[in-house]
């Protein structure tokens, strides 16, 4: 039980500038609501080691067990001085995107230290031990720069010098192994002498995969913003008395035959089919996700052109009740904006649309239930007809109705725009007076 002092007092705390008194003071207050050790932890956002500590030292010294204990018998932190030169290549290794990771971390223990940060403070900042703060301080102010590299170290000499790493890692990230696109590990021991399993070693150290590729599209949508704005606002903010719909087509799906039977799975042995097999024709899904119950109104179409989309959009209209207005999310496909759709919407003033940005289908929600879709039934699917698969596809959705399940869309518009703006900082191209400043090491600055 708290006193009415204490109470005051912890308080004050949690508003003391000193995040450790504040987060000490959260912890006895959340345990005087009867909170668990557990329930505590996680209510501050501190380890359950951190909070059953404090709330031990609470029950046995009271507000004083909350104060940093004095320190027995250790010196004061050294004071540390940087000169400017010293400044200046301590901050270009925590910049430079070729620096060794322990290279550039040392640089930024010595820096914080050097702005008067303590030990235990700079270690909290950075997520290291406090003994790993004093280490590298002390090595500094003994050693300056060249103590921050490595001693030279008992036993067997390391066979790998850290040039060889550098030269390997700078040669992956900007270079092609003659005529071909990417390095293996064979095509990098040739050029560099080393074995193939320590290029992998080395690759593996510093999370490089050249072997693999990923696909990307950054949409130039002049609108952009507005568009994301506009479309994850209807998601997280919903109108009142109107239904919000994700709408797309999943156009030219193949009804495929195989050349011969499936084998079924058996012990030791997955599913297998044919390498080859024959198309019997093909037909377009219409669907509308509801973002609210995760419901699914839904035509095939043996083709995709506007004539269809406004027979869809007629089906929607019948199915909606008409007391709801009907917020459309889609994207910029040729159909959804033709005179004859437009002339239909202006005959339906219930029915609002929404542009997804182009080259942004992953902003509509329609898009992953079609995900959903292609990875339980279609890609595995045998038909020998497109009367087959059309009646596969209306009886999945079918079943999906039953039991149908929402997405839950989290992220916000300027979550989104933020990412989108570091991701476009990450692969920038490096600009002319960033050229400049690498060729003079003294005032280098490029960053990572």
């Amino acid at each position: 039980m708290l006193s009415e002092d204490e109470r005051v007092e912890l308080d004050r705390r949690v508003e003391d500038v000193d995040r450790r008194a504040a987060e000490r003071a959260r912890i006895v207050l959340a345990a005087a609501e009867g909170l668990s050790n557990v329930q505590v932890a996680a209510a501050v956002g501190v380890s359950l080691r951190t909070a059953g500590r404090w709330r031990r030292s609470f029950a046995r010294d009271r507000l004083a067990g909350l104060d940093d204990a004095a320190p027995s018998g250790r010196s004061k932190a050294t004071e540390l001085v940087l000169s400017e030169a010293e400044r200046v290549e301590l901050e270009r290794l925590t910049r430079r995107a070729k620096t060794a990771q322990f290279l550039a971390l040392r640089a930024r223990i010595v820096l914080r230290c050097a702005e008067g940060g303590t030990d235990r403070r700079v270690a909290d900042e950075l997520g290291v031990d406090e003994s790993t703060v004093l280490r590298w301080r002390t090595r500094f102010t003994e050693q300056r720069l060249p103590g921050l590299s490595d001693e030279p170290r008992t036993g067997r000499p390391p066979s790998i010098l850290l040039d060889q790493v550098e030269d390997v890692i700078v040669a992956t990230l900007e270079s092609a192994p003659g005529a071909d696109t990417h390095w293996s590990r064979a095509s990098m021991a040739r050029r560099t002498g080393l074995s193939p399993s320590t290029i992998g070693r080395i690759w593996r150290r510093f999370d490089l995969k050249p072997h693999l590729q990923d696909s990307f599209k950054l949409s130039t949508d002049p609108q952009f913003v507005a568009k994301v704005v506009d479309v994850v606002g209807l998601y997280h903010n919903p109108p009142e008395k109107a239904v919000v719909l994700c709408v797309d087509e999943k156009s030219q799906i193949q009804a495929l035959d195989r050349s011969q039977p499936v084998l079924p799975m058996m012990p030791g042995m997955p599913e297998r089919r044919t390498h080859d097999y024959l198309r019997r024709g093909i037909t377009s899904l219409f669907a509308a996700f509801n973002i609210a119950d995760g419901t699914v109104i839904s035509e095939l179409h043996r083709r995709h052109r506007a004539i269809e989309y406004r027979r869809f959009l007629t089906c929607i209209d019948k199915a909606v009740p008409v007391d709801l207005d009907v917020h459309l999310v889609c994207d910029n496909y040729a159909t959804h904006n033709t005179a004859e759709i437009r002339t239909w919407l202006e005959r339906h003033p219930r029915f609002h649309v929404h542009f997804t940005p182009t080259g942004s289908s992953w902003l509509n929600q329609v898009e992953r239930w079609f995900g959903l879709l292609t990875d339980k039934l279609i890609r595995r699917g045998v038909h020998t007809s497109v009367q087959a698969l059309e009646a596969d596809i209306r009886a999945w959705i079918d079943t999906w109705n039953r039991d149908p399940r929402p997405f839950t869309w989290t992220k916000t518009a300027d979550e989104i725009l933020t990412s989108l703006a570091d991701y476009l900082n990450k692969i920038a191209l490096p600009t002319s007076n960033d050229n400049k400043e690498k060729e003079d090491p003294e005032t280098s600055g490029a960053g990572h």
